[in-house]
């Protein structure tokens, strides 16, 4: 065969290749699309994801450069640990008044705007001349994520029906977690190959066009769960906006079918005879409550507090792994950042296969008239994962610590979607927004103590443990001593995990009758505001 002949060949080989990948990247969207019930399903759940994704990756890229910000910065673990913990706690400061205008105001315009100022303070942060001025950016970083939380919650709520949130709620945690794993392989292989401040600046990329597709493609949806997004819809373009009272009588009247579709999400709690509380009932516009008497009620839930609490201490836990992941990696197992990468990406892939497993399932169990499901799963997954961490942290050895750090991984994350899920099911809808501010509040305020608790920590360990008789075998890039704190840190910590299991679990006593409170709530809250233009 000739040259010219091979290199034809080849040439058409590489052809067919690339018309094979384009077509079976086709199938694969489509395919997807279906899974999520539809091209404007599909927009929504992606915008969101995304949002997520941005947060979960600037965290992440705070650890994965933790090395390189060290040696440049001449810094220590508390003080990596302080980067992460002034955003959340800014954070949680400016959660309450931004509920507060996701109950008032269109929430698609502030989210879009939020990520917009986010992607400029990350694009800052890669310029900061000192530790201090770098400290200041992630101050104003924790300012404008403060948004997501509560607008995400409130949106998802109205677009989506309670008897799939727990599916849905799997997909755009996802994104989270995707956005996660790039914050750890890109921050830090661009951290690694240029510099922690190139990580930063790329970073800020993707949020600006995220921040325009979000303002111009998704349409702000009517209030109060009047704007269900039926399975199978193609465009987003025909959503009514709150502002156009007619556009808006035709979606109420056009959602009448998804109503049904909302009322049998709660069929399992009428079967088996619960009832409300008619004392938590609501008898006023949850709209017109002010921001004090709104959060005590959210608080007065029952299960809410439960269920608050439970999560506060889950994602503690998984704020302080997800900063010294790296460090830890690379210092127990005795592996390169490369190794600790890839590593780390293993372990996303479990967290996001756990994330949709166990959305799909606690819809699956709801359906089949199990109410507590989105109790019951994410108290196990908590317990489970507690235990599978022991054995994943003792073992010095990558190989077999692998299968139980990945199991661990996986369950932490599963938690999540029916958690999520189950704190809409309990809140009337007009406190929606008040209510995951209420949340991210008190959880924000877990998440930014963990980076300090950890890294103060490890330190303090460091200090009185001897370098000569570390837990695991350390590489020579992180010094014995700091990696023996991280050890005996995270080892520590998961006593969190435990009894975040154990919180949950307490709350499937409430849960039914809390259930059907807010379902009641709501429909008088409805029944008002159809009264009260009569009035």
């Amino acid at each position: 065969m000739s040259a010219e002949t091979g290199r034809g060949l080849a040439a058409a080989a590489a052809s067919a290749a690339g018309r094979l990948a384009v077509r079976g990247g086709r199938l694969l969207r489509g395919h997807v699309v279906e899974i999520v019930g539809g091209p404007a399903r599909a927009r929504v759940i992606l915008m969101f994801g995304g949002v997520l994704g941005l947060s979960g990756a600037d965290s992440a890229t705070v650890g994965a450069v933790a090395p390189q910000l060290e040696r440049s910065l001449h810094i220590g673990n508390a003080e990596i640990g302080l980067l992460s913990s002034v955003a959340l706690l800014v954070g949680a400061l400016f959660v309450i008044p931004v509920g507060v205008l996701v109950d008032h105001v269109r929430r698609i315009p502030l989210l879009a705007v939020s990520v917009a100022l986010w992607s400029v303070a990350s694009l800052v942060s890669g310029f900061a001349g000192s530790y201090g001025t770098l400290l200041l950016t992630r101050l104003a970083l924790g300012a404008v994520t403060a948004t997501a939380g509560p607008a995400i919650a409130s949106l998802t709520g109205d677009y989506f029906p309670p008897s799939e949130r727990g599916r849905v709620y799997a997909y755009v945690l996802g994104g989270e977690i995707a956005g996660s794993a790039g914050g750890f392989i890109l921050g830090g292989s661009i951290g690694s190959a240029l510099s922690w401040r190139a990580a930063f600046i790329l970073l800020a990329v993707p949020g600006f066009w995220l921040a325009r597709s979000l303002w111009r493609t998704v349409p702000e949806p009517v209030r109060g769960g009047q704007s269900r997004l039926a399975r199978g819809t193609v465009s987003l373009a025909g959503s009514p906006q709150p502002s156009d009272l007619g556009a808006a009588a035709v979606w109420e009247e056009d959602a009448e079918p998804q109503r049904e579709e909302e009322d049998a999400a709660f069929a399992a709690v009428r079967r088996r005879g619960v009832e409300e509380d008619p004392r938590m009932v609501l008898a006023e516009d949850p709209q017109r409550m002010g921001v004090v008497r709104a959060v005590r009620y959210v608080l007065s839930i029952p299960s809410n507090v439960l269920l608050i609490v439970s999560s506060s201490l889950g994602y503690f836990f998984f704020s302080g792994l997800q900063t010294f992941a790296i460090l830890f990696m690379r210092g127990h197992y005795h592996v390169g950042q490369v190794t600790a990468e890839l590593f780390v990406a293993l372990l996303v892939l479990g967290a996001l296969l756990g994330t949709l497993v166990s959305g799909r399932l606690t819809d699956l169990m709801l359906r089949r008239g199990i109410v507590e499901a989105r109790i019951w799963v994410p108290s196990a997954c908590y317990l489970c994962a507690a235990g599978l961490l022991v054995p994943g942290l003792l073992i010095s050895h990558l190989t077999p610590a692998i299968w139980f750090d990945l199991g661990g991984a996986a369950l932490i994350s599963a938690a999540n979607p029916p958690l999520d899920a189950a704190r809409l099911d309990i809140v009337p809808a007009g406190l929606w927004g008040r209510g995951e501010a209420t949340r991210s509040f008190l959880r924000s305020l877990a998440q930014a103590v963990a980076p300090l608790a950890f890294g103060g920590l490890a330190d303090a360990v460091a200090g009185i443990v001897p370098a000569q008789a570390p837990i695991g075998t350390h590489a020579p890039a992180i010094s014995p001593a700091s990696a023996t704190g991280l050890e005996v840190s995270f080892l520590i910590m998961l006593t969190t995990l435990a009894a975040a299991g154990v919180f949950m679990l307490r709350a499937r006593l409430t849960y039914p009758s809390d259930v059907a409170t807010a379902a009641a709530s709501t429909r008088a809250a409805r029944a008002a505001a159809r009264e009260q233009p009569a009035r």
